[in-house]
């Protein structure tokens, strides 16, 4: 009996090569769009949003710069220093990702062959059915997504220019040593140790990183530390939406192909995010005696981190201890341990990315060396043996292996970002003059987030006169954002100023 085949299917064409499978390729093209708009808009949202006014579009030209710049870094050279041919145990070759002849072939990740200790190959060579161009677009969005989430660290503060230069070395010569180490075929990766979305190469490095950074940055003023409450709570909300929905590609895109494990994945990761939201919130109500919106985003940031390392591996009832475990331990961590921990008080870290990404990042990466299943490993992983210590054999190996590969992050992000610091300290200072960080957006930009002033212009009190005349449209607010009670508003309010 014959089978058909779709036309679609049975064409071969320059365009439509035998190797290509347009679905696997339609899938990775769209996570990769997903996770996208986790920073684009997502965070360039949240950060905005998040922050004082006076910060507001500070912070989101942060993570905007970061994202642009990242993705000029990425295929000049930093896609194969990350899935290159190696050049160290830990680091590929750099080399540019932007010729005709590279992008258009099958995508492959050279170093990804992995053999038995007799010398004989265990798993082939890693060659996604779709091309190059889907994969460097693909992985590029997980380095500018760390670059954005290392950023929260140090917002409200950081000299603009010292971060401009901040985003490409950190890049190269930090998160390429990740990536390359456990994604790319490097000795991490060869060794079986599980990041199967990024908690170590992404979270735990941002979270360890941005502590760094905030530490040689210096804190923000003592008014801002005391006293940073978001800017339009309703707006975070929205970046935060965009957050959670965007994490199905992050972790749904990781097997290079639209397979059972992708989907294993997503409902992992949404079960973890709901169960870590809820846990954190009732922890809120319990001690503080009311749910906080704030610490709902955080609940639900720390589940999208911890899955994130075992995303693929781990059975749903898993997703849903991990998500407890998320929601309780970085709650405790960042309410009740940081407030009692000189150093860690010591240390500004804005938007504690610590807690939501390093430890919560941590957290997932040993909880998945406990509970990964050994028939979802055998889908996906390099190590066809892998499984936690929960389900014994060699569980208890790969839960040391998780353990060692955490020490290694965590040592040369605080290394190779401390470098960088004090490397671009030479040539300008980290932190903004006092009178920046006094006045904000306006000083540092010359811009403000808030402009209510006529069509959006403010309000210039040497234009427009500082009192008030009857019949005038002209109508400042005093400090104390009163008028008197008979005053009458004559020709309309669009000159009111508002303080927000």
């Amino acid at each position: 009996m014959s089978t058909f085949v779709a036309a679609a299917y049975q064409e071969i064409t320059p365009a439509v090569p035998e190797w290509l499978n347009k679905g696997d390729n339609a899938w990775q093209m769209t996570a990769a769009t997903l996770v996208g708009i986790q920073s684009m808009p997502g965070l360039v949202i949240l950060y905005g949003s998040i922050v004082k006014k006076k910060w507001a579009v500070n912070s989101a030209f942060m993570a905007l710069y970061a994202f642009a710049a990242a993705l000029i870094c990425w295929v000049v050279v930093g896609y194969r220093m990350a899935f290159g041919d190696e050049l160290l145990p830990f680091w590929g070759k750099g080399a540019p990702a932007l010729s005709q002849k590279f992008l258009i072939n099958q995508a492959v990740v050279p170093e990804s062959t992995h053999y038995y200790k007799n010398g004989t190959e265990e798993t082939p060579m890693n060659k996604p059915l779709y091309p190059m161009t889907s994969l460097v677009y693909f992985q590029f969005q997980f380095a500018a997504i760390t670059l954005i989430l290392l950023a929260g660290s140090v917002l409200g503060r950081m000299n603009i220019k010292a971060w401009m230069a901040f985003v490409p070395l950190w890049l190269i010569f930090s998160y390429t040593v990740g990536a390359f180490s456990l994604w790319g075929g490097g000795f991490l990766y060869q060794w079986g140790v599980i990041d199967y979305s990024g908690g170590y190469v992404i979270h735990l490095s941002s979270g360890i990183a941005g502590f760094t950074a905030a530490y040689w940055v210096g804190p923000r003023l003592k008014t801002d530390r005391e006293r940073f409450s978001p800017n339009n709570v309703l707006l975070m909300l929205a970046g935060a939406g965009l957050l959670w929905m965007g994490w199905s590609g992050f972790n749904g895109g990781a097997p290079y192909a639209a397979n059972i494990a992708a989907s294993v994945a997503v409902l992992n990761t949404n079960i973890c995010a709901a169960t870590s939201l809820l846990v954190w919130t009732s922890l809120d109500v319990v001690f503080f005696g009311r749910p906080s919106v704030i610490g709902a985003v955080q609940g639900m940031m720390t589940g999208l981190v911890c899955i994130t390392p075992g995303a693929g591996v781990v059975q749903s009832w898993a997703a849903i201890v991990m998500g407890i475990m998320s929601g309780s331990v970085p709650w405790f961590t960042m309410m009740i341990l940081h407030k009692k921990s000189s150093f860690l008080q010591k240390v500004d870290d804005t938007l504690g990315v610590f807690h939501t990404h390093a430890v919560a990042g941590l957290l997932g990466g040993v909880l998945t060396g406990l509970l990964a299943e050994p028939v979802l490993c055998r889908l996906i992983l390099p190590v066809k043996n892998s499984r936690g210590a929960f389900y014994g054999g060699e569980g208890g190996v790969q839960l040391l292996k998780q353990l060692v590969a955490a020490t290694f992050v965590i040592g040369w992000n605080i290394v190779s970002t401390t470098l960088i610091l004090l490397g671009i300290r030479i040539f300008m200072p980290l932190r903004m003059s006092e009178e920046e960080l006094v006045i904000g957006d306006d000083a540092v930009h010359g811009e403000e987030a808030y402009a209510l002033w006529g069509d959006g212009e403010k309000y210039d009190a040497t234009k427009h006169g500082h009192g008030w005349q009857h019949g005038s449209s002209s109508l400042p607010i005093s400090n104390n954002n009163s008028l008197p009670s008979s005053t009458h508003v004559i020709g309309g309010a669009r000159g009111v100023t508002i303080q927000l």
